[in-house]
Protein backbone atom coordinates (compact mmCIF):
# COMPACT_ATOMS: atom_id res chain seq x y z
CA UNK A 1 0.00 0.00 0.00
CA UNK A 2 1.32 3.29 -1.25
CA UNK A 3 1.02 6.43 1.51
CA UNK A 4 0.44 10.37 1.08
CA UNK A 5 -0.06 13.35 2.91
CA UNK A 6 -3.91 14.58 3.59
CA UNK A 7 -2.90 17.05 1.17
CA UNK A 8 -1.59 14.90 -1.55
CA UNK A 9 -4.45 12.69 -1.48
CA UNK A 10 -6.83 15.86 -1.10
CA UNK A 11 -5.38 17.03 -4.42
CA UNK A 12 -5.71 13.44 -6.16
CA UNK A 13 -9.32 13.14 -5.47
CA UNK A 14 -10.67 16.10 -6.35
CA UNK A 15 -9.16 16.05 -9.79
CA UNK A 16 -10.36 12.23 -10.52
CA UNK A 17 -13.63 13.80 -9.22
CA UNK A 18 -13.71 16.63 -11.68
CA UNK A 19 -12.73 14.78 -14.55
CA UNK A 20 -15.90 12.54 -14.47
CA UNK A 21 -18.63 12.98 -16.45
CA UNK A 22 -22.63 14.06 -15.36
CA UNK A 23 -23.58 10.09 -16.22
CA UNK A 24 -20.46 8.52 -14.44
CA UNK A 25 -21.81 10.73 -11.02
CA UNK A 26 -25.54 9.72 -11.56
CA UNK A 27 -24.46 6.23 -12.13
CA UNK A 28 -21.88 5.67 -9.34
CA UNK A 29 -24.52 7.43 -6.61
CA UNK A 30 -27.33 4.92 -7.76
CA UNK A 31 -25.05 2.10 -6.93
CA UNK A 32 -23.91 3.56 -3.58
CA UNK A 33 -27.23 4.34 -2.45
CA UNK A 34 -28.07 0.65 -3.85
CA UNK A 35 -25.34 -0.72 -1.96
CA UNK A 36 -26.32 1.55 1.58
CA UNK A 37 -29.83 0.20 1.28
CA UNK A 38 -29.41 -3.57 1.39
CA UNK A 39 -26.98 -3.10 3.75
CA UNK A 40 -28.37 -0.96 6.90
CA UNK A 41 -31.27 -1.63 8.66
CA UNK A 42 -33.65 1.45 8.82
CA UNK A 43 -36.80 1.61 10.73
CA UNK A 44 -39.90 4.12 10.47
CA UNK A 45 -38.60 7.02 12.85
CA UNK A 46 -34.70 6.43 12.77
CA UNK A 47 -33.02 9.79 12.89
CA UNK A 48 -30.46 10.37 10.23
CA UNK A 49 -27.97 13.17 9.32
CA UNK A 50 -27.33 12.80 5.33
CA UNK A 51 -25.02 15.44 3.69
CA UNK A 52 -26.51 17.05 0.42
CA UNK A 53 -24.22 17.29 -2.57
CA UNK A 54 -22.18 19.84 -3.73
CA UNK A 55 -22.96 19.85 -7.16
CA UNK A 56 -20.05 21.94 -8.30
CA UNK A 57 -17.95 19.62 -6.68
CA UNK A 58 -19.11 16.56 -8.26
CA UNK A 59 -20.44 14.99 -4.95
CA UNK A 60 -22.67 11.94 -4.57
CA UNK A 61 -26.14 12.81 -5.73
CA UNK A 62 -27.89 11.69 -1.97
CA UNK A 63 -31.00 13.37 -3.06
CA UNK A 64 -32.02 9.73 -4.14
CA UNK A 65 -31.41 8.51 -0.74
CA UNK A 66 -33.37 10.81 0.95
CA UNK A 67 -36.24 10.39 -1.49
CA UNK A 68 -35.84 6.94 -0.23
CA UNK A 69 -35.86 7.78 3.67
CA UNK A 70 -38.97 9.96 3.49
CA UNK A 71 -40.91 6.86 1.83
CA UNK A 72 -39.65 5.00 4.57
CA UNK A 73 -40.81 7.42 7.24
CA UNK A 74 -37.11 8.43 8.39
CA UNK A 75 -36.69 11.49 10.22
CA UNK A 76 -33.87 13.22 7.34
CA UNK A 77 -31.44 15.97 9.12
CA UNK A 78 -29.04 17.92 6.85
CA UNK A 79 -26.24 20.20 8.27
CA UNK A 80 -26.13 23.60 8.23
CA UNK A 81 -22.97 25.55 8.76
CA UNK A 82 -23.21 28.47 11.00
CA UNK A 83 -19.95 30.76 11.81
CA UNK A 84 -17.19 27.57 12.71
CA UNK A 85 -19.49 25.47 14.01
CA UNK A 86 -22.00 22.91 11.93
CA UNK A 87 -25.75 22.52 13.07
CA UNK A 88 -28.12 19.78 12.09
CA UNK A 89 -31.67 21.20 10.70
CA UNK A 90 -34.64 18.78 10.39
CA UNK A 91 -35.54 18.23 6.61
CA UNK A 92 -38.43 17.75 5.15
CA UNK A 93 -40.42 18.29 1.83
CA UNK A 94 -41.35 21.53 2.64
CA UNK A 95 -37.80 22.81 3.73
CA UNK A 96 -36.63 25.80 2.25
CA UNK A 97 -32.82 26.02 1.02
CA UNK A 98 -30.80 27.92 0.51
CA UNK A 99 -27.06 27.83 -1.00
CA UNK A 100 -24.38 28.75 1.54
CA UNK A 101 -21.21 30.73 0.63
CA UNK A 102 -19.70 27.22 -0.19
CA UNK A 103 -22.49 26.53 -2.83
CA UNK A 104 -24.00 23.90 -0.55
CA UNK A 105 -28.18 24.16 0.18
CA UNK A 106 -28.54 24.15 3.37
CA UNK A 107 -32.11 24.72 5.43
CA UNK A 108 -33.30 28.72 5.51
CA UNK A 109 -33.72 27.80 9.13
CA UNK A 110 -31.26 27.47 11.98
CA UNK A 111 -33.38 25.50 14.62
CA UNK A 112 -30.63 23.03 15.19
CA UNK A 113 -31.85 19.82 15.94
CA UNK A 114 -30.73 18.18 19.07
CA UNK A 115 -31.69 14.96 18.23
CA UNK A 116 -29.73 11.35 18.99
CA UNK A 117 -28.72 9.94 14.87
CA UNK A 118 -28.61 6.45 14.94
CA UNK A 119 -26.52 7.40 11.74
CA UNK A 120 -24.48 10.61 10.22
CA UNK A 121 -23.63 10.11 6.39
CA UNK A 122 -21.03 12.15 5.73
CA UNK A 123 -19.32 13.07 2.71
CA UNK A 124 -15.57 13.23 2.07
CA UNK A 125 -13.16 13.29 -1.12
CA UNK A 126 -11.14 10.03 0.30
CA UNK A 127 -11.16 7.35 3.20
CA UNK A 128 -8.11 4.88 3.68
CA UNK A 129 -8.05 1.77 4.84
CA UNK A 130 -8.36 2.26 8.34
CA UNK A 131 -11.31 4.76 8.24
CA UNK A 132 -9.84 8.12 7.98
CA UNK A 133 -11.75 10.77 6.83
CA UNK A 134 -10.39 13.59 4.09
CA UNK A 135 -12.61 16.17 3.75
CA UNK A 136 -12.21 19.70 2.78
CA UNK A 137 -9.77 20.72 5.25
CA UNK A 138 -12.41 22.84 7.27
CA UNK A 139 -12.98 20.02 10.02
CA UNK A 140 -16.47 20.28 10.70
CA UNK A 141 -17.89 16.98 10.78
CA UNK A 142 -15.04 16.24 13.40
CA UNK A 143 -16.42 19.11 15.63
CA UNK A 144 -19.81 17.97 14.61
CA UNK A 145 -19.01 14.53 16.11
CA UNK A 146 -17.26 15.38 19.60
CA UNK A 147 -20.30 17.41 20.06
CA UNK A 148 -23.26 14.49 20.31
CA UNK A 149 -23.85 13.18 23.66
CA UNK A 150 -24.91 9.87 21.75
CA UNK A 151 -22.10 8.47 18.89
CA UNK A 152 -24.18 7.30 16.23
CA UNK A 153 -22.92 5.13 13.27
CA UNK A 154 -20.83 6.88 11.30
CA UNK A 155 -21.27 6.10 7.30
CA UNK A 156 -18.82 7.34 4.56
CA UNK A 157 -19.91 7.73 0.60
CA UNK A 158 -17.21 7.99 -1.51
CA UNK A 159 -16.57 7.16 -5.51
CA UNK A 160 -13.45 5.36 -4.75
CA UNK A 161 -12.07 2.46 -3.25
CA UNK A 162 -10.28 3.07 -0.20
CA UNK A 163 -6.47 2.11 -1.26
CA UNK A 164 -4.11 4.47 -0.25
CA UNK A 165 -3.12 5.22 3.63
CA UNK A 166 -2.83 8.12 5.10
CA UNK A 167 0.22 9.42 6.16
CA UNK A 168 -0.31 12.19 8.91
CA UNK A 169 -4.01 11.48 10.24
CA UNK A 170 -4.49 13.97 13.24
CA UNK A 171 -5.39 12.41 16.16
CA UNK A 172 -8.67 14.87 16.33
CA UNK A 173 -10.15 13.23 13.04
CA UNK A 174 -12.64 11.04 13.75
CA UNK A 175 -13.12 7.68 12.09
CA UNK A 176 -15.39 6.18 9.68
CA UNK A 177 -17.18 2.87 10.90
CA UNK A 178 -18.08 2.24 6.83
CA UNK A 179 -17.42 3.25 3.83
CA UNK A 180 -20.13 2.84 1.34
CA UNK A 181 -18.16 2.71 -2.71
CA UNK A 182 -20.14 1.41 -5.67
CA UNK A 183 -17.78 -1.89 -5.46
CA UNK A 184 -19.16 -2.48 -1.67
CA UNK A 185 -18.93 -1.64 1.91
CA UNK A 186 -15.99 -1.46 4.53
CA UNK A 187 -16.34 -1.81 7.92
CA UNK A 188 -14.00 -0.20 10.00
Amino acid sequence: MQFFTKSELREIYKQKRKAMSDEDIAFLSQKIIENYILQFSIYENQNVSVFLPIEKQNEINTNLLVKYFWEKRINVYVPKVIGDKMISVAYTPNTVLVKSKWGILEPQEDIDSKVEFSQVITPLLYADPLGNRIGYGKGFYDKFFVSLSHQPIKVGFNFFPAKEGILDPDPLDIQLDYLVTPEGILSF
